[in-house]
């Protein structure tokens, strides 16, 4: 997506430093879990959230409040102001040296109303709102967190965020940046204490045993190599209410009354959608959509609120690329639903012995789909003092992980957005494929 040749604007950074806890805080080494630690964990996640100029707060600097905000909370989530090290067996683990975040102030001559939509993902500036720093994007003794925030002309801001995944998912970033906030306007204390526990919690058994299919695990040669990263083309769908009731109009016209989510529906046009467009040269071939699933509350885990480690796993709906594609929408979210369904504490167990005995296997990246709701986790809802963000959520798509962000778009609209990427050959295919299934005009693409 290229913008318009009149759109250019320049951001001013200033020299990196660190940000440390402002209070004394354990030295100590903790060790991830065996979920935290397995090697598709290991990559920078970039999130990115948008606030509007609030009159309120004139005069204030938004750099100098998260950055205040940041140091008092790093002393009651200290392991993020350390650094990773490899223990024996490549066994992650965390050094509490107390180094620091990485923090980043910026300035953009530019009005965030101007950016209009292209905030959206694959915000194609984001390289300019979360600048990689030389030398500091690796996984092994490298700060955990790289922040930088960015005031617009307008008074307005973006707060962009770099986290090294094995430390945290959604949930235990939201959890981190809803304590920022909370002390940024006076809490004592974050209403919700953080837990570590990760060796208590999500580790493999003693000894180990692998108790039930895994096929998000299972790697499978494909019959081409369709999904070079260095040229995928990111781009996203914005889903608008009415778009997503004609797709639950098509599901009705199968005949099928099954209940079903807005997620499940959507992932299961876009498994559908996706795969006819990547046009597979064998029409047996076996794809796959993994769902990302929360463990959070489940029974038997007894995961405590609090718990900011990776807690989830991405059981695998399974078919073959021919049933896929001409089967009605409703055999794409019946196989989504069963995936979903293995979610047993035996299940989540068994993951955890498959990734120590298999010396952290990689998921299946050949014809695996991923998809994320991280809708529920309202990251637009994290107050700074500024009020909600315009968007909060990922920033975009990776060659096979998508996520379900909620966004209101410029028009006003409510909806679902969600990041993908795809080879340049099929995106046309993809779009008509869309607007087939759904009768309707897509707003992005």
């Amino acid at each position: 997506m290229a913008l318009s040749s009149n759109f250019a604007f320049s951001v001013k950074r200033c020299k990196p430093e660190l940000v440390v806890p402002a209070k004394p805080t354990p030295r100590e080494i903790k060790k991830l879990s065996d979920i935290d630690d397995q090697e598709g964990f290991r990559f920078q996640v970039p999130i990115v959230f948008f606030y509007k100029n609030n009159p309120s707060m004139k005069g204030i600097n938004p750099v100098e409040v998260i950055r205040e905000g940041l140091a008092k909370t790093l002393v009651y989530y200290y392991p993020f102001a350390g650094r990773i090290m490899e223990g024996d067996n490549r066994k992650l683990m965390v050094d509490c040296n107390g180094e620091g975040v990485l923090f980043v102030e910026a300035d953009a001559c530019i009005m965030l109303e101007q950016l209009g939509d292209y905030i959206l993902p694959p915000c194609p500036l984001m390289e300019e709102f979360l600048h990689d720093v030389p030398g500091t994007g690796g996984i092994i003794g490298c700060p955990l967190l790289l922040i930088q925030v960015t005031r617009f002309i307008c008074g307005g801001f973006a707060l962009g965020i770099r986290l090294n995944h094995t430390m945290a998912d959604a949930y235990g970033m939201l959890q981190f940046l809803n304590s920022i906030s909370e002390l940024i306007k006076g809490a004592s204390a974050p209403s919700i204490s953080p837990v570590w526990q990760r060796e208590q919690y999500l580790n493999a058994r003693s000894p180990p045993r692998i108790t039930c299919m895994h096929h998000e695990f299972e790697q499978i040669r494909q019959s081409r190599d369709f999904m070079d990263s260095d040229k995928l083309i990111r781009t996203s769908i914005f889903f608008t209410p009415k778009v997503i009731q004609a797709l639950y109009y098509r599901l009705s016209l199968s005949g099928s009354s099954r209940r079903c989510s807005r997620f499940d529906l959507i992932i299961a046009c876009l498994w559908k959608c996706r795969t006819n467009a990547l046009n597979p040269s064998n029409p047996d071939e076996t794809v796959r959509l993994s769902v990302i699933a929360n463990l959070r509350g489940k029974p038997g885990l007894k995961i405590p609120t609090g718990y900011y480690g990776n807690a989830f796993v991405y059981p695998a709906a399974v078919s073959t690329a021919r049933i896929l594609c001409t089967a009605p929408l409703s055999y794409a979210v019946q196989l989504i639903q069963n995936a979903k369904a293995q979610m047993s504490e035996e299940y989540i167990k068994s993951v955890a012995d498959l990734i120590v005995i298999k010396k952290r296997p990689k998921y299946a990246t050949d014809w695996n789909f991923l998809v994320s709701d991280i809708t529920r986790l309202r990251g637009e809802k994290i107050d700074l003092g500024w009020g909600n963000a315009v968007y909060g959520g990922v920033a975009w798509a990776t060659s096979n992980l998508s996520f379900c962000t909620n966004f209101k778009n410029s028009k006003g609209e409510d909806g679902v957005v969600v990041p993908i990427c795809l080879p340049p050959l099929a995106v046309e295919k993809f779009k008509y494929e869309l607007e087939k299934m759904t009768c309707e005009p897509l707003c992005r693409m």
